[in-house]
């Protein structure tokens, strides 16, 4: 039960916000909304405000931005298709940027729970290069080599610098005073790195969160174009790919781990949907974007009936996609 409640929950936090980043630009652009849906399949609840309606809809996977105009041409100032190019796609591009958004927010929260590793020591390894040098839990690394370290990574991008192993001339803090020492990193053979052997401590900041929610943000972008070109460039794996069904399985593993695991998945799966809709697929917001280019590059030769050819080709192909990675998960789970 959980479990699938964490499901729906994420689906929504995922979806609504998308939709709901819709809505506002396209209403900003002066686009008649017709419905705003929490929700898929029959309707249990709606209220009328203004020209929208906004609906509560039986099945929580989900919901929807009705906009007039949107699927066919509209002879209407309000509708979708009436809007300059740049209205459009500016309309197209705000589900995608909420979806960015909800990732920042969930990777702040994420670093507000756990803290940042920072220039203070939580431990020195017993026969470590630090320990007999007379470092000691509790010290604070001002200097290595005569530059600062304010924070972690400046300690360890000092460390990963050291190629030979030499002598590493640090600066610490202890108890109000300053103290000098030399340490003489070790190589690890199983890491192919020199270390000095301590482990930082995690400290808690509210404007340290916001910049490390970001950071991690972007290194997660960083890691999804990577995944990206590997695929491009080596091909697809069926089992490397996960749909609704092994999402839920994935959400019931992650749970285990506590809540920082649940939120992690939330941050990959919001930027997994930013990055897939964002392919220039018929029927995604990114497959729309690319044909408002083509449009203007052949001087309207591509009409509105091609392009809704493409994205009913684009949806069945999306709908047999959706079926493979459902068969797939199943044989995954059974198998």
């Amino acid at each position: 039960m959980l479990t699938a409640v964490l499901f729906v929950l994420m689906l929504l936090v995922l979806v609504i916000p998308h939709e709901w980043g819709h809505m506002v630009v396209a209403k900003l652009c002066g686009v008649k909304v017709n419905e705003f849906s929490v929700g898929m399949g029959p309707l249990l609840f709606q209220r009328k405000k203004g020209d929208t309606q906004y609906s509560v809809r039986l099945l929580p996977l989900g919901g929807f931005c009705a906009m007039e105009g949107e699927e066919e041409t509209v002879d209407s100032p309000t509708s979708y298709s009436s809007k300059s190019n740049p209205q459009k796609i500016a309309i197209l591009l705000a589900g995608v940027t909420m979806n960015i958004l909800i990732a920042i927010l969930v990777s702040i929260i994420v670093v507000g729970i756990t803290g940042f590793p920072s220039n203070t020591l939580e431990s020195v390894s017993p026969g470590s290069p630090a320990e007999a040098a007379g470092l000691r839990a509790g010290d604070t690394i001002l200097e290595i080599d005569g530059r600062a370290t304010r924070e972690w990574e400046d300690v360890t991008s000092a460390i990963d610098a050291n190629k030979d192993g030499s002598t590493m001339h640090f600066v610490i803090k202890r108890g109000g005073e300053a103290m000098e020492a030399d340490i003489t990193p070790e190589y690890l053979d199983d890491e192919q790195r020199y270390v000095v052997g301590i482990v930082s401590a995690y400290k808690k900041s509210f404007g340290k969160s916001i910049t490390g929610g970001v950071r991690l943000t972007w290194e997660v972008c960083t890691a999804f174009a990577g995944a990206i070109k590997s695929m491009i460039t080596n091909g697809v794996n069926a089992d490397d790919m996960a749909g609704p069904v092994g999402l839920v399985r994935v959400v019931d593993q992650t749970t285990s781990y506590g809540a920082t695991s649940y939120l992690m998945l939330l941050v990959l799966v919001s930027l997994n949907l930013a990055f897939f809709n964002l392919l220039p697929i018929p029927g995604l917001d990114g497959g729309k974007i690319f044909f408002i280019f083509l449009k203007v590059i052949s001087g309207g030769r591509i009409t509105d009936d091609m392009e809704y050819k493409a994205t009913v080709a684009g949806m069945m192909l999306l709908i047999a996609f959706a079926v493979l990675i459902t068969f797939n998960d199943i044989k995954n789970i059974f198998g």
